[in-house]
């Protein structure tokens, strides 16, 4: 279990590398098109400090899109309590907790660090659960704050934004004539072509940044179920709670797509897309890797 933590670490410092290789492409792109370096740093600019931006407000914002209320002990003592114990188990700071008046069961956890972070639960995955299967649901979002997987979350979510706006200043640059000032002395076809380029570089860049959010967050979620089963010594509690996340599945109400990553499942209706961009991995994986690691605890 340990060596699988190791190694989805490495693999998250390598896709967080792809990213920054994929906004340095993009503007090495932008530069080239628009034959000014000048331009291409007032993108970074841009795009650097609307990254900055959303690291510091996006735990506040999925909590405010999501309907979370916060919460004391007396308000839901048995949830708080289970929350409680597992922060002490971990030697964590104890996160706010919050709970989200919705039937569809999931959870989630956000924030910068141990200090600063946030678990939030629906009143759906409350009334669903035993207190062995919300403790091991707990102890999954325990594990993204250990393993400092919130920070991880903002950062990539940050990066995706920051593709998304280089490609689409980009796009238009190209699109309405800003990649002649590079070209003028081309010819009509050769234009076309570098035009091309320009434009499906700019449309193929956001849709690699969801591929490789997606592949980012499929091996966080991994690694929070490994974290639960290590902290609860219960992997079977786990187990149980992602079979009944999946037999009793509903979508989320209050979620948006540059969120969906945070939530310990997949929070909108399954179809095609969802799937090829989907940022869980299979339930059937997830509990097919916590009977092996059940084997070895």
């Amino acid at each position: 279990m340990y060596s699988a933590i190791a190694a989805n670490k490495r693999n998250t410092v390598f896709i967080i590398a792809v990213f920054l290789l994929i906004i340095g492409g993009l503007g090495v792109l932008a530069a080239w098109l628009l034959n000014s370096w000048s331009i291409a740093i007032v993108v970074f600019v841009i795009a650097a400090l609307y990254a900055v931006f959303q690291y510091f407000f996006a735990s506040a914002q999925a909590l405010m899109i999501s309907g979370a209320r916060p919460i004391q002990k007396a308000d839901n003592p048995r949830l708080y309590r289970i929350v409680e114990n597992l922060a002490i188990t971990e030697g964590l700071p104890m996160p706010k907790v919050y709970v989200i008046a919705d039937p569809a069961p999931n959870a989630f956890a956000t924030g910068r660090n141990p200090q600063t972070a946030s678990v939030a639960a629906t009143t759906g995955l409350l009334d669903m659960m035993t207190d062995r299967e919300l403790e091991g649901v707990m102890a999954h979002e325990m594990g993204h704050v250990k393993n400092y997987d919130i920070r991880v979350s903002l950062i990539v979510f940050g990066l995706v934004v920051a593709i998304g706006l280089i490609s689409d200043i980009v796009f238009r640059f190209v699109l309405f004539g800003g990649g002649r000032s590079r070209n003028n002395n081309l010819g009509g076809p050769a234009l076309l072509i570098v035009l091309a380029i320009g434009i499906v570089a700019a449309i193929l860049a956001p849709i690699a940044a969801a591929l490789v959010q997606a592949a980012i967050s499929r091996q966080r979620e991994y690694l929070a179920d490994a974290s639960s089963a290590l902290t609860t010594r219960d992997p079977e509690g786990l187990e149980s709670a992602l079979a009944k996340l999946q037999a009793g599945f509903q979508p989320v109400r209050r979620t948006t797509s540059s969120m969906s990553h945070l939530w310990i499942s997949q929070p909108d209706k399954p179809g095609f897309m969802s799937r090829l961009f989907s940022t869980h991995p299979p339930i059937p994986d997830r509990i097919a890797r916590l009977e092996q690691n059940a084997q070895r605890l």
